[in-house]
């Protein structure tokens, strides 16, 4: 499979609840670029997935009509439990997480048998692929992170 890790975009500061937090123009303007990048590469994946949380779910839209949204990709999800929920869609050849942060380092790290879960950093609007032939730890193999700025 190959694993697409979107971390949400830019968002404003100022709501009443984290979780209601909206892309900021800049953050509208990233996922922008993002997608005008997934389309210049032909990178389609399969299925889609973003957190419930509004940040997540707008950068998704950007990028995709066609997103469904996932609760356990909620800020808080342990590696080995999206380790789990992945495994459930080896069907799809290629799956795009949009999520957050510290959550995607720490997902990534483990994916790859990284001694600390922050020895990798996903950036804002960063672009991960992690491909997995195998569906468990330190089995994932990095083939690129690209920031949003290099898109």
């Amino acid at each position: 499979m190959q694993l697409y890790l979107l971390r949400h975009a830019d968002a404003d500061t100022p709501a009443e609840r984290d979780s209601d937090r909206a892309l900021s123009k800049k953050g509208i303007d990233q996922a922008k670029g993002v997608a005008r990048f997934l389309a210049d590469h032909a990178i389609r994946p399969a299925l889609i997935l973003s957190s419930p949380v509004r940040r997540a779910h707008e950068t998704a839209c950007v990028v995709s009509t066609e997103v469904c949204i996932a609760p356990w990709l909620a800020c808080g999800f342990e590696p080995a439990v999206g380790l789990e929920k992945i495994s459930a869609l080896r069907q799809h050849a290629s799956v795009l997480l949009v999520g957050h942060e510290p959550d995607f380092s720490q997902f990534a790290a483990y994916l790859l048998g990284l001694s600390t879960p922050m020895a990798f950093h996903v950036r804002k609007a960063s672009l991960t692929l992690i491909e997995i032939d195998l569906f468990k730890p330190r089995a994932g193999r990095l083939e690129f992170s690209i920031p949003c700025k290099l898109m």
